[in-house]
Parts: C-alpha cells; sequence; structure tokens
C-alpha cells in the first residue's frame, strides 16, 4: 500500500478510515479523504500502538492496522507511453502514475480509443478532474451543496443528472478519475462496462482504479466523435467541455495536452493481451 498521508484522496484512504473506526479511533467519515480529523485519528491510533504518531499511514502502521494490500497493476499494454511521460503530463505522485497508468491505457484499447489523440484526452482529463492520477470522491462545495443544506444537497433533484431526490446528491456524487456524477451517468455506464447495475447498488466501486479506468474509457467512448473533432480543430476549451460541461479545468487540461503531444508517439504500439498477461 502507498503512504497515505493528509491531503491524499481516494479509496485506500477510505479503508484507512474504516480500519481507524474498526479499531476506536473515529476519523470523523469515510468520504476518503484525508483531512485533519483522518490525521488526528491516525496519530492517536499510532500512539495507542507505540509507533511514531506522525499522522501518516507508512508500511508499519499500515500493517498493524491489517489494511488490505492492493494488487499490483497488470502491465501496461501499451508500453510506448511511460510513467515518465505522465508525470511530465500530471505533475502527481510517482507512485500513484506507476499504480494506476497501466489500467487507464488498457482501459483505452477495447473501445478503440488507445491512438495519441485520445489517450493524450484521457490523461489531461485525469490532470483537470483528480490531479493526483488517483480515482477520487468529490469534495464538497458551493456548487454542491448549499449553506447549512446536506452534503450535496444541491444536486439531489438535478433531473439533468437523472437524480431522484435525497440522497441521490451525495450518493451519486462525483467519483473516478472521470468525476461520473448523477444517477443517469452512474445507471448509463455501469451498465456499458458489463457491471449491470452494480455500480447503483455500491457506488464507491467507481474508485476501484481498474473500474474508474473503464468509466472513463466509456464516458470518451460516448462523446468519441465530438471530442475528435474538436481537438483535430485545436479547440481543446471545447474538447474539455465536452466531458466537463462547463470551464472548469480548461487551463490545466491544455497545458497537459500541449506537454504530451511531443512526447507520446504518433503510432502507438499496443502488446496483445495474452503477451502482457492482462
Amino acid at each position: 500500500m502507498a503512504i497515505l498521508k493528509q491531503g491524499d484522496q481516494g479509496a485506500a484512504v477510505a479503508d484507512l478510515q474504516r480500519a481507524l473506526a474498526a479499531h476506536g479511533f473515529d476519523p470523523g467519515s469515510t468520504s476518503g479523504s484525508f483531512d485533519q480529523a483522518t490525521h488526528d485519528a491516525l496519530a492517536a491510533f499510532q500512539h495507542s500502538a507505540g509507533l511514531t504518531p506522525d499522522g501518516i499511514a507508512g508500511p508499519n502502521t499500515s500493517r498493524v492496522l491489517e489494511l488490505p494490500v492492493a494488487p499490483p497493476p497488470p502491465p501496461s499494454r501499451i508500453p510506448g507511453v511511460t510513467v515518465d511521460i505522465a508525470k511530465q503530463m500530471v505533475p502527481a505522485p510517482r507512485a500513484n502514475i506507476e499504480a494506476n497508468l497501466p489500467y487507464v491505457l488498457n482501459a483505452l484499447i477495447a473501445p478503440g480509443l488507445a491512438d495519441k489523440q485520445m489517450i493524450l484526452m484521457a490523461l489531461g482529463t485525469i490532470r483537470a478532474e483528480t490531479g493526483s492520477f488517483l480515482p477520487i470522491s468529490e469534495g464538497l462545495s458551493h456548487f454542491n451543496t448549499a449553506p447549512g443544506g446536506p452534503p450535496f444537497g444541491l444536486y439531489d433533484s438535478r433531473t439533468d443528472l437523472g437524480n431522484q431526490g435525497h440522497p441521490d446528491g451525495e450518493r451519486f456524487k462525483g467519483r473516478g478519475f472521470i468525476q461520473l456524477t448523477g444517477r443517469a451517468n452512474y445507471t448509463l455506464h455501469s451498465a456499458a462496462i458489463g457491471l449491470g447495475n452494480q455500480l447503483i447498488d455500491n457506488p464507491d466501486l467507481a474508485n476501484d482504479p481498474g473500474i474508474a479506468a473503464r468509466l472513463l474509457a466509456s464516458f470518451l467512448k460516448t462523446n468519441e466523435q465530438k471530442i475528435r473533432a474538436a481537438l483535430t480543430a485545436n479547440n481543446l476549451d471545447k474538447a474539455r467541455r465536452l466531458v466537463n460541461g462547463g470551464s472548469n479545468g480548461e487551463d490545466v487540461f491544455a497545458e497537459a495536452y500541449q506537454i504530451g503531444l511531443p512526447l507520446i508517439p504518433d503510432q502507438i504500439a499496443v502488446a496483445p493481451s495474452d503477451a502482457a498477461n492482462a
């Protein structure tokens, strides 16, 4: 398991929070956001266990907490797009890229998105949506939560998201590499990647790295024709809006795309699945 510290987000943080709660140290929530309350609960646990109470979940702390060990990522079937290239596009911790880049690249192959243009689109989207190269849950903000209202209450009755009232807003908040949001999107893309209704029954699955990568690919595939047209016209802002629906993240998306343009090979070689043991 990667080292976890304050400011990190994702499924591994949620596992840490659940483990702390099970050991009697309340982190305040299991949202997957490593906040001050999680830090304090972790430091208190470490003190009780005779560990250095630094509020950082390293290997020793993780072992004492009996945290699940994540399986190693599959071999990448697109070896020409390296961790070094991805890190230049997305300045995230290298360990996060090493753990998740193979899932993202491999997920682009089956839907026919494993070409330079769409790889740039996928990695640029991750830069804009999560930054950390981890599948994460959407945080609270004035865009989704009214003052004094329930978390994500502004999403509860959004018919454009397919939500049907409380607690749909929080249940189907943004998750994953693409920040999939709303009951309608969870329903559509859960079925599209072969999970039936599993994401409706268990929305947190959208933060599993392999599933999050397939959801990213599925969302891009749904909008593929318009995205390709925008990218071909070098209209990066429009390509970004086709994912986000607004202008949020346009600058960092464009920066990542332009950085990757001379780095990613024009011709993408895809290894056979049996050769990659994937």
